[in-house]
């Protein structure tokens, strides 16, 4: 437990946390903007209330996400300062692009997006949301980009130990990029996709919001028969290119340490506990030549094995192989219950079915689980280098003490327990009451409306509030 391990756990950890929130608003703001864009067409109240319920979600989760975000950039400085003084050139920038540009954006159009309604026209509060839209995947463009550059770094040039940029299109667009941002992207509406699904099907087996969960069920089963193949063959051209640039990182995700007889091509191995020290799997189960038809395309392709570099260049084998199994399992799991979704709903029965309904409240959170084994395999499968091929990890830690790095982690922990635990908690609570009949601001004796806060709840205890689904709201209480 030396100061490297130690910010390599802290790290982990505070990506973990933070990679959550931005995989979830992504995908919100987009749903927010969609039903508004509902409500507009429809007039239909149900719609509106949906688009005050999420609201709530969406202002809580965006602060959070916020939150850990600027711990994110801090930890640059206080426990990779090489890699800020040798990459700072090329990452600093990068980062102040999606201030620049995103961050900028969702912030002028936050406000009227949360506190505007009735106080700016129907169509400049819609137009709010989409903005606050835009600015997420365009703050997506941006991180992508910076983390991107650090597997398959492009454009630039070394002056002594320093990278500069020779060319800022090739550091933009360096070769994963396209494919890790699509990837991302997708990643990120799946989530989302599935709570909403999750949410609306608890209701459904609740009795409780019946009309407002069907459309969010219905809507989730859509998207889901939309993206979730088209996240598969991403993921597909994905797992290509990761072959070509970083060969380690896919025969670790595979657990295949060396090459087989000629002509017998790849297994695809479905389980197995790999054993770095002695260099193989125990207790593989594998299907022969199935790897090769996924990996390479061919019945009989071959890839690198990891034996073909030195122990000092591997990763470590078990979480990446593992992790890659958790997120392909999620992902198979959610296409088989968006086919058995759309079977029941052409045959009436989406809405009485209890074992899809509890599938769907069963997978509410799965999208979060391959979020975070997909980001697990992506950068503990990169190492041992943090610029891949250029700069070793161990060589990009700040030169601090062992105990300093453990007492911030320390902090880092108890401080995440309380923060993030009460606002997880509170929107637990919000899930809980459901959506509620919206009525405006009341008029304050000066003759002035109050603005409407965004995290307003149900005017009865939260525990109580199924019991009356279109009850009341008073827009004062939060």
């Amino acid at each position: 437990m030396d100061a490297l391990l130690l910010s390599r756990i802290q790290f982990g950890f505070v990506i973990s946390f933070h990679v959550l929130f931005p995989a979830f608003t992504i995908g919100l703001s987009s749903w927010l903007a969609f039903v508004e864009w509902r409500w507009l067409r429809t007039r239909d109240a149900i719609w509106r209330d949906l688009y005050f319920f999420w609201l709530r979600i969406f202002a809580i989760s965006f602060g959070m996400g916020v939150v850990s975000g600027i711990v994110m950039s801090f930890q640059f400085g206080t426990n990779w300062s090489v890699l800020s003084e040798r990459a700072g050139n090329i990452l600093g920038p990068l980062l102040s692009y999606e201030v620049l540009t995103a961050f900028f954006l969702e912030a002028t159009f936050l406000g009227v997006m949360l506190f505007g309604w009735r106080k700016v026209s129907e169509k400049l509060h819609f137009l709010a949301t989409c903005m606050v839209a835009v600015g997420t995947l365009i703050s997506t463009f941006w991180i992508i980009s910076a983390n991107s550059w650090l597997h398959t770094p492009a454009g630039y040039e070394l002056v002594g130990e320093v990278f500069h940029p020779a060319s800022w299109w090739e550091v933009i667009f360096n070769p994963s990029f396209p494919y890790r941002l699509a990837h991302m992207v997708l990643a990120a509406f799946i989530t989302t996709c599935f709570v909403i699904g999750g949410v609306g099907a608890g209701y459904l087996r609740r009795g409780v919001h019946a009309d407002a969960a069907q459309r969010m069920l219905r809507a989730a089963v859509v998207f889901a028969a939309l993206t979730v193949p088209l996240q598969i063959l991403v993921g597909d051209l994905h797992g290509l290119k990761t072959r070509e640039v970083q060969p380690t990182k896919v025969a670790a995700m595979e657990g295949h340490w060396e090459h087989g007889p000629a002509g017998a091509g790849v297994p695809l191995v479905l389980f197995a506990m790999p054993d770095q020290e002695a260099e193989r799997n125990r207790y593989e189960l594998a299907v022969p030549r199935l790897g090769s038809l996924i990996l390479t395309h061919s019945w009989d392709g071959e890839i690198e094995p990891l034996t073909a570099v030195p122990r000092d260049q591997r990763p470590p084998v078990a979480p990446v192989f593992y992790g890659f199994r958790i997120m392909v399992g999620i992902g198979l799991a959610m296409l088989l219950l968006t086919a058995c979704s759309l079977w029941a709903w052409r045959r009436g029965r989406l809405f009485g079915s209890r074992w899809l309904l509890d599938g769907w409240r069963l997978m509410t959170l799965s999208g979060f689980v391959a979020v975070i084994s997909g980001w697990f395999v992506v950068e503990i499968g990169r190492q041992p280098w943090v610029i891949q091929g250029l700069l070793r990890t161990a060589d990009a830690v700040s030169a601090v003490g062992r105990g300093s790095v453990l007492t911030s982690l320390a902090v880092f922990v108890a401080a995440y327990a309380v923060v993030f635990g009460a606002g997880a908690a509170y929107i637990v609570r919000m899930v809980r009451a459901g959506p509620q009949r919206f009525e405006d601001a009341p008029d304050t004796d000066e003759g002035e409306r109050t603005p409407m806060r965004p995290i307003s709840a149900a005017d009865e205890p939260m525990e109580r509030a199924g019991r009356d689904p279109r009850g009341p709201v008073r827009t004062g209480e939060a």
